[in-house]
């Protein structure tokens, strides 16, 4: 964001009319889950700068979600919160069907000032359990004769958690109730930048992003086995139960360089909370014009996470409970690998430009945690993750 604002500002200036972006595009990812995002997007460029944004989207989402439980080397059946029931073999990783909506919608102003550029934006959400309302400030410093911004911005989000069947209470049986149906989570969060010019064809940025949540944060349909302290076959299942406070942090650096007709561009981030998650990524993709008409761009991805403190595979059958616990696998070990493709093309005798970006992503984790007891040691507790996505979109410019 911060590399793409520093770039485009002088352009924007010279335009002599307003300028109207369309964007349609639609999402297709599947895995476990299938979710389909189309997403319409509206941009109008004023002649002095000034921009205003805004996009609708809707996700579908189906499929089947890991519940936390672990292998029980016996069949099982389990019934979701809505009442599906599903029958699952003794080997494999407990999931549950469910089908869910959202619907989006963001809107963005952004008025230049001279050397500052003010933004302000808005955010509603809402689906089946869960709705957010946001706003954002964003303020962009240009210095240097436009060579150097700086940006500083700010955010808060007004959520509400309401899980159907109502709150449930953590580390305690499923189905045990707190007798409240919903409750609140609030995220503020706050960003500093810097983008630099460092030759006609060399432009760097860094940036370092904060963000405080407190609330209701617990993932209220995960599940903790509890095993046989010699056995490992589970015996019984708790609710999760995580803390009601995370703060994050991420720093990013970006680089994009012009070569004589290529573009690349770089992006390294580390990430880390307070709840013992570390993670580190490389972001990798070099855009290639084939013709005025037609241009491609590979794409690499590599991301790699360590575990939250509080994340187990199992509890254990007669030790003490801890005062955190969850085994979802989004909170353990993760490496994920993600290669894909754009092309993009302008038809000859029509307006606007056509995408279609495909990507291929392939997920592990700790297969064969320490933790695992007895019959555990035998499973994959961890199975690789492979999914798909491909992604339509349709720019028009008038």
């Amino acid at each position: 964001m911060l590399l793409a604002g520093a770039a485009s500002r002088p352009a924007q200036a010279a335009d002599a009319a307003p300028t109207n972006t369309v964007d349609v595009t639609t999402l297709v990812y599947s895995e476990r889950i299938t979710v389909v995002e189309p997403t319409v997007r509206f941009t109008r460029l004023y002649p002095d700068g000034r921009s205003f944004h805004g996009q609708v989207i809707i996700d579908s989402i189906t499929g089947a979600s890991p519940t936390g439980a672990l292998p029980s080397g016996i069949t099982q059946t389990v019934t979701s919160a809505s009442g599906h029931v599903k029958t699952i073999s003794g080997g494999t990783i407990p999931t549950i069907d469910f089908k869910d909506t959202r619907y989006a919608l963001d809107g963005e102003w952004s008025v230049p000032k001279k050397t500052i550029t003010y933004t302000l934006g808005g955010h509603i959400s809402t689906e089946k359990d869960y709705q957010s309302l946001g706003l954002t400030g964003k303020a962009s410093f240009d210095l240097n004769s436009h060579l150097t911004t700086l940006t500083m911005g700010a955010g808060y989000n007004r959520d509400e958690v309401f899980p159907v069947g109502g709150i449930v209470s953590g580390l305690s049986p499923p189905g045990t109730l707190t007798g409240e149906s919903r409750s609140p989570k609030q995220v503020a969060s706050a960003l500093f930048g810097v983008s630099q010019v460092l030759t006609r064809r060399w432009l760097v940025g860094a940036s370092v992003s904060l963000a405080e949540e407190h609330g209701f944060l617990t993932e209220p349909y995960k599940v903790v086995s509890v095993m046989n302290a010699s056995t490992g076959i589970p015996q019984a299942q708790l609710t999760e139960e995580r803390p009601d406070a995370r703060q994050r942090f991420n720093v990013q650096l970006d680089s994009v360089y012009h070569f004589t007709r290529n573009l690349l561009y770089v992006t390294v981030g580390h990430y880390w909370d307070d709840w013992g998650v570390r993670a580190n990524s490389l972001d990798l993709n070099l855009r290639h014009p084939i013709s005025d008409l037609v241009w491609i761009e590979p794409h690499l991805r590599y991301y790699a996470q360590g575990a939250a403190d509080f994340f187990h595979v199992g509890l254990v059958a007669g030790q003490p409970l801890p005062e955190f616990a969850s085994a979802d696998y989004r909170l353990g070990i993760l490496n994920t690998t993600t290669a894909g493709l754009t092309l993009a093309f302008k038809p000859r005798d029509y307006p606007g430009e056509w995408t279609v970006r495909a990507e291929y992503l392939n997920q592990s984790g700790d297969s064969h945690p320490d933790e695992a007891i007895g019959v555990q040691q035998q499973y994959d507790l961890s199975p690789t993750l492979g999914a798909w996505s491909v992604v339509v979109g349709y720019n028009l410019q008038y």
